[in-house]
């Protein structure tokens, strides 16, 4: 099945409207998503406004490049620390 990817603004569009009072079974159907989908949605963007979620993608992506390059960074450490440690 082919798998779709909604904006931030159309995922708070989808959420406004159940808010409104929009069945969630029938906010499903009509834009082809799953119950389950929505829910997740309202957890993750329940009651942001389209720029604090755009600023949140952006600090998902920022955090993400900061755990690498932290991983990268130990992962040099311990390369060091073995290295040093061996007897000549």
């Amino acid at each position: 099945m082919k798998r779709k990817r909604f904006s931030e603004e159309q995922i708070i569009g989808v959420l406004k409207e159940a808010e409104a009072g929009a069945k969630t079974a029938d906010l499903a159907r009509r834009h082809g998503v799953s119950e389950a989908t929505i829910y997740n949605w309202k957890a993750k963007y329940g009651g942001l406004e389209v720029s604090e979620a755009r600023r949140l993608r952006e600090l998902e992506s920022e955090n993400a490049k900061l755990k690498r390059l932290l991983a990268d960074a130990m992962l040099d450490q311990a390369a060091l620390k073995d290295l040093l440690a061996k007897k000549w």
